[in-house]
């Protein structure tokens, strides 16, 4: 097995049971939903259910967004008013969802996808390899979970907002740097990975645009060691272009085109035999999963707002795709492995197949990585040559209509990340040290209108990537 390229997508606020859960019925070594699985409100069974049509209504189900917050996935797991050590029921999803606006419909986190309604992301499982086993790292918002992908740990912060710069977490992107492993981060609108203050001064060199980069460098074998991608967070009318992340309530089919354009490149392209791409979301959501989450190790001593790290997150949609994965796999750690799959697993996997050292954290240290997924004696499963492109309608009326919605969470937590960020590169090691040492930073109050926090985005990531670096389009 040779692997000179790993590729990451990270898509947004997805379960497992909601994507991939009636992937395989029936099938015994599958853990997916019987169609049984029910929660409990206002002392009626709310069951899973998935609607017989697809159109642009359902593929924004659920509608209004979940709650995410780290307080909402404990309901959610546990049962409201239940804490740990009780046992986790994953009863509370449908209750957390009414919890703070009854003119919900409860069935909606108890909604999922068929495989014909998001034939890409089933293709792929099917044609290579999908696993039950993966849970988001921690049961906390988009933020933590991110953190725990590029560094093993969230620094012990549970929640996307307030921000707590400077994040000064280790990351993965500075260990391949010092072993002169390549990597690239490719993005659409804001890179969220601009957290992390250990690779500000790297981070202007290993930047760049998904739509103008990483389809050429995919096509043209010019691809690093690792390569992650981050979808576009918000709707952008100049460009009529809806979010892709998969983010309720936006529309998942834009997820799926954004999955089968990246297969595409990297299928068609020279490195194919030499790639590992993985496909995976950053947390749930909100969004109904019927496995409890284990305990984990804690990944450091870090526990600035009380939590230990010492559990998981619900179970998130996680391919695996390789031409030297046998097709239909459902993969799992190996026998004897005492953890699951989580985000930190793409660490393991990095730092053994590319002989990166020591791990990050003690999470990663415990984590399973993929590779005896890569159990072919040679490349030979080429997958589709090709993958039908979704074509989700997106009409100036309705990306405008998009634009002035009030932001989510994420789309707030990324305004407020790109006020922290220093202005050029001169600036990198004393506006860190400022923010170290708490030094007032200009503060975000709620923006109204998704146009506000694209607005506020792009206006920080501007001025950071400005003089003496080449400055943004």
């Amino acid at each position: 097995m040779e692997i000179a390229n790993v590729v990451v997508l990270m898509l947004e606020n997805r379960s497992f049971d909601c994507m991939l859960g009636r992937l395989y019925p029936g099938r015994a070594d599958f853990d997916g939903l019987t169609g049984q699985e029910t929660n409990t409100f206002n002392g009626s069974d709310v069951q899973v259910w998935s609607s017989a049509a697809m159109n642009s209504q359902v593929a924004c189900i659920p509608d209004p967004d979940p709650n995410e917050m780290f307080a909402d996935m404990t309901d959610q797991i546990f049962g409201a008013g239940n804490q740990p050590p009780a046992p986790p029921t994953m009863q509370g999803f449908a209750q957390n969802y009414m919890k703070n606006n009854p003119g919900n419909d409860a069935r909606a986190v108890m909604h999922g996808f068929t495989p014909d309604q998001v034939p890409v992301l089933s293709a792929l499982a099917k044609s290579f390899g999908v696993s039950d086993r993966w849970h988001a790292s921690a049961p906390n918002q988009t933020w933590p979970n991110r953190f725990f992908v590029h560094t093993g740990t969230a620094g012990g912060f549970v929640n996307n907002s307030p921000p707590n710069f400077p994040y000064q977490m280790p990351t993965i992107f500075n260990r391949l740097t010092e072993k002169q492993r390549s990597w690239r981060i490719y993005f659409h609108d804001i890179p969220q990975t601009a957290t992390l203050t250990r690779i500000w001064s790297e981070l202007p060199d290993h930047l760049y645009s998904f739509e103008e980069d990483f389809m050429a460098d995919a096509m043209h074998g010019r691809l690093p060691n690792y390569s992650f991608i981050e979808p576009r967070y918000f709707s952008d009318p100049l460009l009529r272009r809806m979010p892709n992340d998969q983010h309720p309530p936006h529309n998942i089919l834009f997820g799926e085109r954004l999955m089968a354009r990246t297969y595409d490149a990297l299928r068609n392209g020279p490195a194919w035999e030499q790639t590992l791409f993985i496909i995976t979301y950053d947390e749930h959501g909100g969004i109904y999963d019927h496995v409890p989450p284990p305990a984990a190790v804690p990944p450091d001593n870090l526990r600035p707002d009380g939590f230990a790290f010492d559990r998981y997150g619900v179970r998130v949609p996680a391919v695996i795709i390789s031409p030297w994965i046998p097709p239909g796999s459902v993969i799992r750690p190996p026998a004897g492995s005492r953890y699951p799959f989580d985000h930190t697993t793409i660490l393991a996997t990095l730092r053994n197949l590319f002989n990166l050292g020591a791990p990050l954290t003690n999470r990663d240290g415990a984590a399973p990585d993929v590779l005896h997924a890569l159990s072919l004696d040679a490349p030979t499963n080429n997958g589709p040559g090709s993958l039908q492109l979704p074509a989700p309608d997106a009409t100036n009326e309705s990306v405008m209509a998009a634009h002035q919605e009030p932001p989510n969470h994420m789309q707030q937590a990324l305004a407020e990340m790109a006020s922290h960020l220093p202005a050029g590169a001169a600036r990198v090691v004393t506006h860190s040290e400022a923010l170290r040492i708490g030094a007032p930073i200009p503060s975000i109050l709620p923006l109204g209108t998704v146009e506000d926090a694209l607005e506020q985005a792009r206006a920080g990531l501007k001025r950071f990537l400005s003089s003496p670096w080449a400055p943004m389009a």
